[in-house]
């Protein structure tokens, strides 16, 4: 069961792997409940080396671990499982060596209705605003949320790119009830209460 608020860790220049891994666990601390590594431009031993450490973690708080793109390191890590973007392997192509759960990027109507043809566990939906995170990537904007809860009734999504406490409302009022996390909690001065913050106005309490 995938919950609702998930952090995307990408390690930032300089951090060395005590800092991710604190910043992982205050934030698993406050509530996160799915994690992902993504470190799109490190080669496989480190990705391997800081996953172990990550997967620990991860399960030390109950939440599900994915990694990013990497469905070969997923199966070797015995994570829970991938996400692919739309130019990675497609989820039936994964699957041919990876048994866990596969999450699929998806930026447009036809990219959502393709991935689930294509057996994806679950979809993230966005980006909702244009976010450093993804440069170059345009904003699909509120009305793919509002397509989403339209018509994705029996996976679950998620909507992504550029969320922060201060925008969340706009997205929950567009039909959303799960989210991704980057930079709000991940380079949060105390990522423990932003993901608290998170958490509670993802399920309703005051």
């Amino acid at each position: 069961m995938l919950g609702r608020l998930y952090l995307v860790v990408t390690p930032r220049p300089g951090w060395s792997f005590g800092e991710i891994l604190d910043r992982t666990e205050r934030a698993l601390a406050g509530g996160v409940e799915v994690v992902q590594l993504r470190a799109k431009d490190w080669e496989a031993r480190p990705i391997l080396e800081l996953g172990e450490r990550m997967l620990s973690l991860a399960r030390r708080y109950g939440a599900p671990f994915f990694l990013n793109d990497r469905p070969d390191l997923a199966a070797l890590l015995g994570a829970d499982g991938v996400h692919l973007g739309q130019g990675d392997l497609t989820p039936q192509e994964a699957r041919r060596f990876f048994s866990g759960m596969v999450g699929r990027s998806t930026h447009a109507p036809e990219q959502a209705r393709k991935a689930l043809e294509e057996g994806a566990d679950y979809l993230s939906v966005g980006p909702v605003w244009e976010t450093p995170t993804k440069p170059g990537r345009p904003a699909a904007g509120l009305a793919y949320v509002r397509w989403a809860r339209e018509n994705l009734p029996e996976k679950p999504w998620y909507a992504i790119g550029g969320i922060t406490l201060e925008n969340l409302d706009e997205v929950l009022q567009a039909g959303a009830s799960r989210v991704v996390v980057v930079r709000a909690i991940l380079d949060a001065e105390n990522p423990e209460k932003a993901a608290r913050a998170f958490r509670e106005r993802l399920y309703g309490v005051a």
